[in-house]
């Protein structure tokens, strides 16, 4: 293994944000990855900053920044400014943009450390994102940059930025590997790292393991800012191949099952490597306490769902009344946010499944909990019944409907459990998480709100279980 490279940092601090910040109160917001879309940035806080790249003689330079932006909790006017989400930055300094970074661009700096000089998202430039390649090869430290790795990694891999829309960055290097970059980040133990490392530890082939990875310690607390995993190539994504099939008239049924089968495989890997609970009825009334305030307040702010709220509770009600009839039920580590956007095919039709993190806004305790693995396989019924309505035509309910049988079966055949036969936790679940999806859409695609609210008149339905 390489000697860990260590390099002194010398960076600007306050005056660096000082300078920045006018420009990142217009840039921020605007990012696919930023989470406080709809209220204004009063300010900034600098978490951490490290040179990873010297300004010298106008050539190129690069910062590493952590930066902590304040807003208000609701966009209220009047309402009280709070320190806000962590974001992870990579700011490109130079004296002027080639015009094939111009996409890049966040602004021209009038005032401070960089003044008459134009900074701009770095991982659009091959040049920094072989310097974030190097530093994992080599495992340097940098200021409060930690670079691990546990493989091998080649240093003449020619990078590129992923541009399609995602809520984090990620960068392929030679077709050999993909760095994910996590953009708001959290202290604490990041299951997007935590369970690829269990998995591989169990040797599941349906994962594929982190090969390095990118941690900041501030304050005494870790921060996972990045993973390196090895790149699939030639993969499908899940929800583009399904959409296809769809438009095609093809069935579906075979992927769906085959995909049942991989997550199964994922779910017994995770009940061996980490621990396993048993819940009850205090467990449960939790669970559906918070499920039930979920409800209440998406009712609220969608009013389209106020016709349903009545049968949706008893969702909630009758898991409730199983629990207090002594009913009880395993939890273990599952993926968290589990649809079709988050696993990919094989050209040879096997199938992984990727992005661990969770629901991004969950705080990290809540992602790290046990859960039934029935919440994973709710998301990916949900998911089935998204791409029936996705596909350009008419809605396909009996598309999705298949889909849905066959994942179950693919389950039961791997975990010996069909999740099928507890229908009422099934049912929760999808409860909930078409619930969620009705406040999203209602938010930020109003024009999709007929889909979740098309599985919302089924669940609420009398014959839903």
């Amino acid at each position: 293994m390489s000697e860990a490279v260590t390099r002194p940092v010398t960076v600007g601090g306050p005056g660096l944000l000082a300078s920045l910040e006018p420009l990142l109160r217009e840039w921020m917001p605007r990012q696919r990855w930023f989470a406080g879309k709809g209220r204004p940035v009063t300010g900034f806080s600098l978490v951490a900053a490290t040179e990873l790249l010297p300004v010298v003689d106008g050539k190129l330079g690069l910062y590493h920044l952590l930066v902590r932006a304040h807003q208000p909790l609701a966009n209220v006017s009047g309402a009280e400014s709070h320190p806000g989400d962590c974001y992870q930055l990579l700011i490109g300094v130079r004296e002027a943009l080639p015009p094939r970074l111009a996409p890049a661009l966040i602004g021209h700096v009038h005032e401070g450390p960089l003044a008459g000089r134009t900074v701009y998202e770095a991982l659009y430039d091959p040049r920094p994102a072989e310097v974030i390649l190097e530093a994992l090869r080599t495992q340097a430290r940098i200021g409060g940059l930690r670079f691990e790795r546990q493989e091998e990694i080649r240093p003449d891999l020619v990078p590129r930025l992923v541009t399609a829309e995602q809520s984090n960055s990620s960068v392929v290097y030679g077709d050999t590997f993909i760095l994910k970059l996590l953009r708001r980040v959290v202290p604490g133990v990041n299951p997007d790292l935590e369970l690829p490392l269990a998995l591989a530890r169990e040797g599941c082939p349906r994962v594929p393991p982190p090969t390095a990875w990118m941690t900041a310690e501030v304050d005494g607390e870790p921060y996972v800012l990045g993973v390196l995993q090895p790149f699939l190539q030639g993969a499908s994504d899940g929800w583009e191949l399904a959409l296809r099939e769809l438009a095609k008239g093809e069935d579906f049924s075979a992927e769906a099952r085959a995909l049942g089968r991989a997550t199964a495989e994922v779910h017994t890997a995770l009940a061996r490597a980490l621990p396993t609970a048993t819940l009850g009825h205090t467990q449960m009334h939790s669970m559906v306490a918070g499920m039930t305030e979920r409800l209440e307040a998406a009712a609220q702010a969608v009013p389209a769902l106020g016709p349903y709220v009545p049968g949706l509770h008893s969702a909630f009600e009758a898991l409730a009344d199983l629990a207090a009839e002594g009913h009880t039920w395993t939890a273990q580590r599952i993926h968290g946010d589990l649809h079709l956007g988050q696993c990919l095919r094989s050209p040879s039709g096997e199938w992984w499944l990727i992005d661990f993190e969770g629901e991004p806004a969950k705080p990290l305790a809540e992602r790290r909990m046990a859960q039934p693995v029935v919440r994973d396989v709710a998301g990916m019924l949900r998911s089935f019944d998204y791409a029936a309505h996705s596909a350009g035509g008419p809605p396909a309910p009996e598309w999705a409907a298949a889909c849905r049988a066959a994942y179950c079966t693919g389950y039961a055949e791997v975990s010996g459990v069909d999740p099928r036969t507890d229908p009422v936790l099934l049912r929760a679940c999808e409860t909930d998480k078409a619930i969620y999806e009705a406040l999203y859409e209602a938010r930020h695609r109003p024009d999709w709100l007929p889909v979740p609210l098309s599985a919302v008149r089924r669940l609420a339905g009398p014959d839903s279980v």
